[in-house]
């Protein structure tokens, strides 16, 4: 199982920074960037704090993909 994210996507219709959304999220702009690229899965407290901040729910922002 893979989660995929949209925090790239929606950063750019906000017209945030990474370092503006980590300070938003209150993590650190290389934790927004593993996040995006997919590489460290969110805390439930972590991926609502996102998505909260991006004013989206949590299933917006992250997408669960089966493996093939």
């Amino acid at each position: 199982m893979a989660i995929r994210t949209r925090i790239k996507e929606l950063r750019a219709k906000f017209n945030l920074t990474q370092d503006e959304l980590a300070d938003k999220v209150g993590v650190t702009r290389q934790t927004l960037l593993y996040l995006e690229k997919g590489k460290y899965n969110p805390s439930l407290v972590l991926a609502y704090k996102v998505a909260e901040a991006l004013s989206s729910s949590i299933e917006e922002v992250f997408i669960i993909e089966d493996d093939p």
